[in-house]
């Protein structure tokens, strides 16, 4: 049988009036929970602002239900407050109530009370959960609330919650037992009426604050500086109410003092930019924080190694342990009190003992504190109990003094009960200390206004150069270490312009040369040691070692070098003019016959070709002055300087000119250090150039000064002729430059030997004694060949006899087969298959 249109309605008008009677109100979107209202699972209130929002979670990897605070504008879940952390909820059955007396009930899914706040009798009750956090219970038009979860805070402290000794025997404060376990774990907290807090591991002590000072607790010294919070600590204002602590924000942020699983306190800020909480402060922060860590009468130091010790007068009281790192014994006196005697001792920074066994007075001042002390035998120590406004009121402790900390800044002073002797001894130790600081401050200020005026004199002697101020230093085994500019690799960078092409002025066995100017505009050449370059680290450091002792107008100055990573660069005063081989030889052949060996008829040609490129403004009168220039220069390496200097690769490519042609000799990298009275040496490698090696040293490695006289012969030759002795074919081809001008000398025919460029005008005399000297400087035997100084003189005076020359050494050139067949070739060279020796100064 079917239901008609009017039974149908009134069916349903039946159900939708039961389920509004006697169904449970649903709670609203708002931030209060009235009677006959409720907060199901799925369902949460917030604050007014915000701030907070109270609701049903899981924790971390947990499935069980609780109710708890939130706050609410965070990225997380950050719950700072558990309803029901000994009892949770299986399922999403919970129910949030609160009934007609004002009493919170938590209900699960067989209605059966979970958690309640406690029977109140409130007539017009209302839950409201407000911006601070707290959830309160409430009359409708008041605002003190009957009941607040602020009472009972659990392991989270907000901003105007209290910190008291009401905690005791309670669960409030306490930690979770994990992140995923919200009922109470092994810490907890309270605020103790002797001003301090104390954090417990079960009925052990594990850290405290020590006691409020009136600006901050002694063992928390950072406290000076916070500014965005403040916290305070409120005595006790009469018997039957409690001390407590509590802090308040004076910055917009979000913040908690909370005590995790692990037992440390820690102060979170939440950061908006970064979206995180940052770890503001932490307690225990390391192992001086720990409870007693160094015992009785000893003071635990983070800053020392170890980090325990004893109070001035005390010794510890079990060595063996103590050497073991074990110092919970603690310390005990060296000397017993003897009470009438005894005196006190001043201990600062410290972070003030245990007080359980102190007592406290606020109405005396430190004076009266220390009589009060003294005139009880028990008294070990005392204290200012309020150190702002200038310091007041009294702590005095009785028996052992237990958790002593001592603070590199901050802390309290505390003075320590001694007998007499021991502060005899510690005074006369201060004395000695005092005397022995005296005397060490007036040597270090005498010696150091001695190097005051040393270094006002020595600058005063010394044109400092500009730029960097760095200083390298090479170690050459016995040597002293020498001190030389050194260049940052970016500013020789900047400076050559990322070692440009544009910039390159050549290359060498060393590697390349760059011109640069530098941020004061001072021009540069930088060597830079290529990575297959056959030069290395030695020639590097013997070309520093050299030339950093060496000063004379011809000789390239060195200014400094660099050295960074695999980077090794020498920087020298630029050269305008470049180097002596291209004004001599001309840059067109100087670059094909330095590459390559040539056909007598292929050389003649570049030679006619050439002749244009070299530069006619060398008259006979600049090469002479070059000449003189290079002689006096190597004088000075191998007599005249501090270190007696063989060059070993003289030749026309290490012969740099100035804007004004004055010749500077250069590359010192194979250069050798030898003293005064040595002839000769040997060495097992031989290096320089072809055509500029003496006999006795391409042959057979003796080397000596007479080596640098031949090369400067040959150098000589060069410069009076125009061309190159390494290569050079005349009608001879069987004859090289010297055996070429050795056929003339002894045809009579000497001046066909002058360059043809300058042939014209030239003082005969002059020219044929530079061609005599060279032809005395490269005979084949060392022991025929002059000393500079004697080729200084002979070149200097024309009345200065001149002996015959003997036939040159290496006066052979190639056969024109030889030549014709041979491939690239090298300048430098090295014997193969030797052993290498090191070069070092002798």
């Amino acid at each position: 049988m079917g239901i008609n249109p009017f039974e149908r309605s009134l069916l349903l008008f039946v159900l939708f009036f039961f389920s509004v009677v006697f169904s449970p109100a649903m709670a609203s979107a708002g931030d209060t929970l009235a009677p006959g209202e409720s907060l199901t699972d799925n369902q949460t209130l917030s604050s007014a602002g915000g701030m907070f929002e109270l609701g049903f979670f899981s924790p971390g990897v947990s499935k069980s239900r609780y109710l708890g605070i939130w706050f609410k504008n965070v990225t997380y879940q950050n719950v700072v407050w558990v309803a029901n952390r000994d009892n949770p909820i299986a399922d999403s059955s919970g129910v949030l109530r609160v009934d007609g007396n004002g009493t919170l009930l938590l209900l699960n899914g067989s209605s059966s009370v979970v958690w309640s706040s406690g029977q109140l009798q409130v007539s017009r009750p209302v839950a409201q959960i407000l911006d601070s956090g707290n959830l309160v219970v409430k009359e409708a038009d008041l605002q003190t609330p009957a009941w607040q979860s602020f009472d009972c805070p659990g392991r989270t402290l907000l901003a105007g919650m209290k910190l008291s000794s009401r905690s005791l025997g309670r669960t409030c404060f306490k930690s979770w037992r994990s992140e995923d376990d919200p009922s109470p774990g092994n810490y907890s907290a309270r605020m103790e009426s002797t001003g301090e807090i104390v954090l417990w591991e079960g009925s052990r002590r594990r850290y405290r604050s020590g006691p409020w000072n009136g600006l901050r607790f002694s063992g928390v010294p950072e406290m000076a500086t916070y500014n965005v919070f403040t916290d305070t600590f409120f005595p006790a204002s009469s018997p039957g109410h409690d001390a407590y602590y509590e802090y308040k924000i004076n910055a917009p942020v979000l913040m908690q003092l909370y005590c995790d699983a692990s037992g440390v306190f820690r102060r979170l800020i939440w950061i908006n930019k970064t979206s995180m909480w940052t770890e503001f402060w932490t307690a225990p922060k390391d192992q001086c924080d720990l409870y007693g860590h160094c015992g009785p009468f000893g003071v635990c130091n983070s800053n020392d190694s170890p980090v325990c010790s004893c109070l001035h007068g005390f010794r510890p009281k079990s060595l063996q342990d103590w050497y073991l790192r074990d110092a919970s014994d603690g310390c005990v006196r060296k000397t017993k009190l003897n009470c009438s005697t005894d005196g006190f001792l001043l201990v600062g920074g410290m972070k003030l003992p245990d007080m359980r066994n102190a007592v406290v007075d606020n109405s005396i001042g430190v004076g009266e504190c220390r009589d009060l002390c003294w005139k009880n035998c028990s008294c070990t120590a005392y204290a200012r109990a309020n150190i702002s406004e200038g310091g007041s009121g009294c702590i005095i402790w009785v028996g052992d003094l237990v958790d002593l900390r001592q603070y590199r800044e901050g802390g309290q002073d505390l003075y320590i009960r001694l007998e007499a002797s021991e502060l005899d001894s510690i005074d006369g130790q201060r004395k000695q200390r005092s005397g022995t600081i005296i005397i060490v401050v007036g040597i270090t200020l005498a010696i150091g206004i001695l190097l005051m005026m040393l270094s006002a004199f020595y600058l005063w002697r010394r044109k400092r150069r500009k730029g960097t101020v760095k200083r390298f230093k090479f170690d050459f085994n016995e040597e002293k270490e020498m001190e030389l500019p050194l260049f940052d690799f970016n500013e020789i960078a900047i400076a050559t312009d990322d070692f440009s092409q544009q910039n390159k002025l050549g290359e060498g066995g060393f590697g390349p040369v760059y011109k640069g100017k530098l941020i004061d505009g001072q021009k540069i050449a930088v060597k830079r040691l290529s990575k297959f370059s056959d030069q290395g680290v030695e020639e590097f450091k013997n070309e520093v070692r050299v030339i950093v002792k060496l000063q004379h107008r011809n000789l390239v100055r060195l200014l400094g070098c660099c050295v960074e990573g695999e980077e090794r660069m020498l920087v020298y005063e630029y050269m305008p003019n470049k180097s002596l081989d291209a004004f001599i030889f001309g840059l067109f052949f100087l670059s094909i016959s330095s590459n390559f060996i040539l056909p007598s008829s292929i050389s003649s040609l570049l030679l006619d070709m050439d002749a244009r490129g070299k530069d006619a403004s060398l008259n006979w009168q600049k090469r002479f002055d070059i000449i003189l220039g290079i002689a006096r220069g190597l004088l000075y390496l191998h007599q005249d300087s501090i270190l007696r200097i063989i060059h070993r690769d003289l030749k026309t490519s290490n012969i740099l000119l100035d804007q004004h042609m004055n010749p500077r000799i250069s590359d010192f990298g194979t250069a050798r250090i030898y003293k005064g009275e040595q002839g000769e040496e040997n060495t097992r490698r031989i290096v320089g150039t072809y055509g500029y090696m003496s006999p006795e040293y391409a042959m057979h490695g003796v080397f000596s000064v007479k080596s640098d006289v031949f090369s400067f012969g040959v150098l000589l030759l060069e410069i009076v002729s125009g061309k190159k002795n390494r290569g050079f074919y005349q009608s001879d081809p069987a004859l090289n430059l010297l055996g070429h001008a050795w056929k003339l000398w002894t045809e009579g025919n000497c001046l066909e030997l002058l360059d043809g460029l300058i042939s014209h005008s030239v003082p005969i005399p002059q020219v044929t004694r530079c061609i005599h000297v060279g032809l005395l400087c490269v005979q084949d035997h060392a022991e025929d060949r002059p000393t500079m100084a004697m080729v200084v003189l002979m070149l200097g005076s024309e009345t200065v006899a001149l002996p015959q020359p003997k036939s040159p050494g290496f006066l052979l050139g190639r056969s024109p087969k030889e030549a014709e067949s041979s491939s690239i070739g090298q300048e430098t060279c090295t014997i193969s298959d030797v052993t290498i020796t090191e070069l070092e100064g002798r």
